[in-house]
């Protein structure tokens, strides 16, 4: 217990001060949004890849391998990889071309300029608030490990969370969340490298097989299609979802926005690179799914008020089990600090966005426009610091009582989100002329489809067979049906290939 308060006040220290550092950068909104465009590929790299693996990676998904075996690896690690790095390259290079020469600062700012529409800028900084689902997760999967930790309950490990996080954010923006996340970055490739290691040596001296341990426990687990999933029990929920949902999920607002922060096509080649190398590295941890398997007795994932399973405490179980105390207490730092990298990211774009997008654009429209652009950017900067504030506080309440499934409460929100957003980046990227209505149709179809099958799709088809409880499966439905008519409709319409 010692121990662990004292390298949670080492970790709390280190990431404070880089926070200041980030503090002593940012001079204005622009800076507070975007940084000023300088930044390393190297660093915007392991940011990204600090960022995109959150708490889902670390701390709650091993918890679905647990349960589905390879067919839920196959769908959260192997196919959401491939369609995300394959998104991020599609997208990243024009992106940034048109981004720059907009001076666009987020995303809706992007889609707002180069639709020329502020209509459109303020519809994208209303639907970004689905991604307050994620925060809820993120915040939650702190809060998990943190309990179990520091021994503190959940009121406490939340308002320490809330606090911290949001302190340096507030005050450093994303100089602040970068600079943090290559410290916190640096510390998930050291822990990732040790937990993958541990699941060797456990593979390597299981008596009988490792393989065939786990299939003895279950023969669904080693299958890629487990047909008792609730989740992951076909081809397409497991394959192709996964692909479409991995390459929508490109479009968040701290992911596809790294593109601004460097100043050069090479700058992003460069980056994703070194994300391409990180992020695979952090998808290894859900094989803690199959490792928990052997080494992991059933009854320590047990809740021990309700007697009830709680898959969520799989990879901290693990931990417990495999690994002293002290290299527990170490590991665990970091899985805050996984989780955090992604929080920060969060916090900078849905507050810059509110404030930019959501904001200024009311107050444009009811008379504020006469205000100069210098006083307007210091009044979003002051907007996005109250956003922040009702952001933490909102968020400690509804983590009071958490949702049951973390993981899929997070997931369905953050979904709406980018399937909302996909049809703007994606025709604007590709085509040089879009109908504005065929995308804001797409978009809207989109959230409807989605919503509409996770929480209807089981009575309006019943014998489809489809498991409608996964976002990953409603979600690819939804970027089908929304975004090929508007494709091909755009590509008819330019004639001509399109440009990347």
């Amino acid at each position: 217990m010692t121990l662990a308060w004292i390298l949670f006040a080492i970790y709390l220290g280190g990431t404070a001060w880089l926070g200041w550092l980030g503090f002593k950068k940012t001079r204005d909104f622009g800076s507070f949004a975007i940084g000023s465009g300088d930044m390393s590929p190297l660093v915007v790299g392991i940011t990204l890849a600090a960022s995109t693996a959150s708490a889902s990676t670390f701390i709650i998904n091993p918890g679905f391998v647990y349960v589905d075996g390879w067919a839920a690896w196959m769908h959260l690690a192997g196919s959401v990889y491939l369609g995300f790095v394959g998104m991020l390259i599609l997208l990243s290079f024009r992106f940034r071309r048109i981004g720059a020469a907009s001076q666009a600062l987020t995303i809706p700012d992007w889609i707002g300029k180069r639709y020329s529409s502020k209509n459109f800028a303020l519809y994208f900084s209303i639907v970004n608030l689905f991604s307050f689902a994620f925060i809820v997760l993120l915040v939650g999967g702190i809060s998990i490990v943190m309990q179990k930790l520091l021994q503190v309950n959940n009121e406490t490990a939340l308002m320490i969370t809330l606090v911290f996080v949001t302190a340096y954010v507030f005050l450093g923006g994303t100089y602040a969340h970068v600079y943090t996340n290559v410290f916190q970055g640096s510390l998930m490739i050291l822990v990732t490298l040790m937990v993958v290691y541990s699941g060797l040596v456990i593979m390597l001296k299981s008596d009988p097989p490792f393989w065939q341990q786990v299939a003895a426990i279950d023969p669904n687990l080693v299958k890629l299609v487990n047909p008792e999933s609730k989740l992951y029990n076909d081809f397409f929920s497991i394959y192709v979802s996964g692909f479409l949902i991995g390459a929508a999920l490109v479009c968040q607002p701290h992911i596809l926005t790294k593109a601004l922060y460097v100043k050069s096509d090479q700058a992003v080649k460069r980056y994703i690179g070194v994300f391409g190398i990180g992020f695979f590295l952090f998808l290894l941890l859900l094989l803690v799914g199959f490792w928990a398997r052997v080494a992991v007795p059933a009854e320590a994932l047990m809740d021990p008020t309700t007697g009830a399973f709680r898959q969520d405490l799989v990879m901290t179980v693990y931990l417990q089990q495999v690994f002293p105390d002290w290299v527990f207490t170490l590991i665990s730092i970091v899985l805050l600090a996984a989780a955090m990298s992604t929080l920060d990211g969060l916090l900078v774009g849905i507050s810059t966005i509110t404030a930019n997008d959501f904001v200024l654009n009311l107050m444009n429209r009811f008379g504020a426009g006469k205000r100069s652009p210098e006083a307007q950017m210091r009044i979003a900067y002051r907007a996005s610091h109250l956003v922040l504030i009702l952001l933490a506080v909102s968020v400690y309440f509804v983590n009071l009582h958490p949702p049951k499934l973390l993981g899929i409460f997070g997931q369905t929100g953050v979904y709406g989100l980018v399937l909302a957003t996909v049809p703007p980046l994606l025709m604007g990227v590709l085509f040089e002329k879009v109908s504005m209505t065929l995308v804001w149709i797409a978009s809207l179809v989109a959230i409807v489809i989605h919503f509409g099958l996770f929480f209807y799709g089981t009575t309006l088809f019943p014998e489809s067979g489809l498991a409608f409880g996964n976002p990953g499966l409603t979600g690819a439905i939804a970027l089908l049906l929304s975004n090929t008519p508007v494709v091909l409709a755009t590509w008819w319409t330019n004639k001509r290939r399109p440009t990347v």
